[in-house]
C-alpha cells in the first residue's frame, strides 16, 4: 500500500495532470483559429484556381486511409490514422494552403485528436477540389418471365368449365321445347274431330235420302 501511494499514484497523478494541461492548450488554440476562419476562408477563395491543381496533386499522392479520413471528415479517422493526418497537412503546408500551417503546428504539439475543429475545417476545404466519384449504376432487376403455361392452363379449364355449363344447360332447354309440341297437337286433335262427327252426321241424312227400291 505505502509502495502505490508513493510511487504508482504521484505518475498517474501527472498524466492526468499532463493530459489535461494539454487539453486546455489545445483548446485554447483551437478559439485562436476560430477567430481566424473568416479571414482563411476569404484567402481560400482568392486563390481557389491555383491551388485546386496542387491540391489534387498532393490527395492523389495521399494513402487510401487519408482519403477516407477528408472525405468522411469523423474524429474518429482523426484519432485512428492521427500519423497519416499529421503528414498530410504538412504536405497542405508546402503548397501554402490556407490555415494549414496554424493546423500543422497545433498538430505536432497536441496531436489532430485534441484539436479536431481546425483540423476538419481544412480537410472540408480540401474536399471542394475532390471529384465526386459516381457510383456506377445497378442493373434494374429482370421482371420475371409470365407464366404464359399458367394462364394458358387457366385459360383451358376456364373454357372447359364454360363448355360443361353449356352442356348441362342443354337440356332443359330441349325439354322446355316439349311441351310447346304438345299444346300445337290439341288443337289439330280438336280440328279433326268436328270432321269426324260431321261425316257420321252426314250418313243418316244421305240414308234417308235416298229412294226406296220398289218392291216387288
Amino acid at each position: 500500500m505505502g509502495y502505490w501511494k508513493s510511487k504508482v499514484l504521484p505518475k498517474i497523478k501527472k498524466v492526468f495532470e499532463k493530459d489535461s494541461a494539454k487539453k486546455a492548450a489545445a483548446a485554447e488554440a483551437t478559439k485562436v483559429f476560430d477567430a481566424s476562419k473568416e479571414d482563411i476562408s476569404k484567402e481560400f477563395e482568392e486563390k481557389k484556381v491555383e491551388l485546386q491543381p496542387k491540391v489534387l496533386e498532393v490527395y492523389e499522392a495521399s494513402s487510401a486511409e487519408i482519403k477516407t479520413v477528408v472525405k468522411e471528415g469523423t474524429e474518429a479517422g482523426l484519432k485512428k490514422h492521427s500519423a497519416a493526418v499529421v503528414k498530410f497537412v504538412e504536405e497542405l503546408v508546402k503548397i501554402e494552403f490556407p490555415g494549414s500551417k496554424v493546423v500543422s503546428e497545433a498538430c505536432s504539439k497536441y496531436g489532430p485528436a485534441y484539436v479536431p475543429g481546425p483540423v476538419l475545417f481544412v480537410f472540408e476545404k480540401v474536399s471542394t477540389f475532390i471529384p465526386v466519384e459516381e457510383k456506377p449504376a445497378e442493373p434494374e432487376a429482370e421482371a420475371p418471365a409470365p407464366a404464359v403455361e399458367g394462364e394458358a392452363a387457366a385459360t383451358t379449364t376456364s373454357t372447359e368449365k364454360e363448355i360443361v355449363v353449356e352442356e348441362a344447360a342443354a337440356p332443359p332447354a330441349a325439354e322446355a321445347e316439349k311441351p310447346a309440341d304438345t299444346p300445337a297437337a290439341e288443337p289439330a286433335a280438336a280440328t279433326e274431330a268436328p270432321a269426324a262427327v260431321k261425316v257420321e252426321e252426314a250418313a243418316p241424312a244421305a240414308a234417308a235420302a235416298a229412294p226406296e227400291a220398289p218392291k216387288p
